[in-house]
């Protein structure tokens, strides 16, 4: 049992890493938010499964389970929540996007098309 509760603490921590990583060496915001939510909830559960398979006992596991329902449920809201409001306020977007989806949720996304008709 210590074995395998190495191997997710390891393997949690890699995944936290590699969030840490993304955060830090990715283009913008939008893109930052996938390593921030993808890898970093991944990281988090397997750390939390690493918990549970140490103590071995109803409530900590109950617990872990508990906290790792709980972060796939949010995290998914969290960064579209982010990921939108950066949108919307007009964080830069990397040089490189095509696809602009939400060109027409924000209340400027009109505004722009009217002033370049005028």
């Amino acid at each position: 049992m210590e074995v395998l509760t190495a191997v997710l603490l390891l393997a949690g921590g890699m995944f936290c890493l590699v969030a840490s990583v993304g955060m830090l060496r990715l283009p913008d915001t939008i893109i930052r938010m996938h390593a921030a939510t993808k890898a970093g909830t991944l990281g988090s559960g397997l750390m939390f499964l690493a918990l549970a398979s140490h103590f071995m006992d109803l409530s900590t596991t109950l617990r872990a389970a508990a906290a790792i329902v709980f972060l796939l449920l949010t995290a998914p809201v969290a960064a579209h929540l982010i990921g939108r409001a950066a949108y919307c306020t007009r964080v830069r977007l990397w040089d490189r996007t095509r696809i602009d989806e939400l060109a027409y949720t924000c209340d400027w996304a009109g505004v722009e098309e009217e002033e370049a008709e005028e």
